[in-house]
């Protein structure tokens, strides 16, 4: 039986805090419930931090939105904790239960669950770490209709040298995101892949490539005096300059999410894309 129950809500949001209200009451005294600060105090109640909420035993953690706030959630904790997401956004390939399910899955969950882990990415400038991403990298200009040079090795092989308007590195978790819209394939999480995938490229030959999950792959910015930015999950953002090397490996801790559903991400992408 689970006992100590983390919740974050999309607090900009009043139908979510409505329902983050909801579900704090719902769980009554069968729970602890540890609620990140900006819920809590729309809530006037008492507020944890995410990245203490491990230490505080927390089992699972209930999120209320959209993708963005799973995202935002696991980039807090170094161990992410198990997350069951509730859906309060649009499309929501990481969101599994609809606001009018909620109460019927935390009662099968409080009970016991199975694991989902999805891997994530660390990511370097130079030699210094940033948070980690579990959907994907993006290498994009600082100053809008601006193109960048790149240079992509893989395990310190040269795969190309190109000009575009940005450059995505996907898990499989996120070849479903910003990837897929830019014409990236659609990777089974079950695949132990990396995708690459060029925003707009100035040469037609330039295309999306999968490589093995255990690469070890480095980005170099290739045109001087331009600024780039580097963004992890929507979430982080950071500017970088032409002299700054970007690394990206597989990360040895994943993110993990609840399994409550035996569906299969064949019947989810045809679910999600068609709305």
């Amino acid at each position: 039986m689970i006992r100590k129950v983390g919740l974050v809500s999309r607090c900009d949001k009043p139908n979510a805090i409505a329902i983050a209200r909801n579900i704090i009451a719902y769980l009554g005294n069968r729970t602890d419930v540890f609620v990140d600060p900006c819920t809590a105090r729309k809530l006037n109640i008492e507020e944890t931090q995410v990245s203490r909420m491990r230490e505080k035993g927390v089992e699972i953690v209930i999120t209320i939105g959209g993708d963005g706030t799973v995202l935002r959630t696991i980039q807090h904790m170094n161990d992410p904790i198990p997350i069951l997401a509730i859906n309060m956004g649009t499309l929501g390939f990481l969101v599994d239960v609809n606001v009018e399910d909620a109460k019927q899955t935390i009662d099968s969950v409080l009970s016991g669950f199975t694991v989902e882990e999805r891997f994530r990415f660390n990511v370097w400038i130079n030699n210094n770490l940033l948070p980690p991403a579990t959907n994907e990298v993006v290498i994009i200009t600082s100053q809008p209709a601006k193109m960048l040079g790149y240079r992509i090795l893989i395990d310190d092989h040269e795969l190309e040298q190109l000009r575009a308007d940005g450059l995505i590195i996907a898990t499989p978790t996120g070849s479903t995101a910003y990837a897929m819209s830019a014409g990236g394939p659609i990777v089974d999480p079950r695949v132990d892949a990396m995708v690459v995938v060029p925003l707009a490229p100035f040469k037609l030959s330039s295309r999306p490539w999968a490589v093995p999950g255990q690469s070890v792959i480095t980005v170099e910015l290739m045109l001087p005096d331009k600024e780039a930015q580097v963004v992890i999950d929507g979430q982080y953002f950071r500017n970088i300059a032409a002299s700054d090397t970007i690394k990206i490996e597989k990360a040895s801790i994943p993110a993990r999410f609840v399994h409550i559903k035996d569906d299969n991400i064949y019947d989810k992408v045809k679910k999600k894309l068609r709305q």
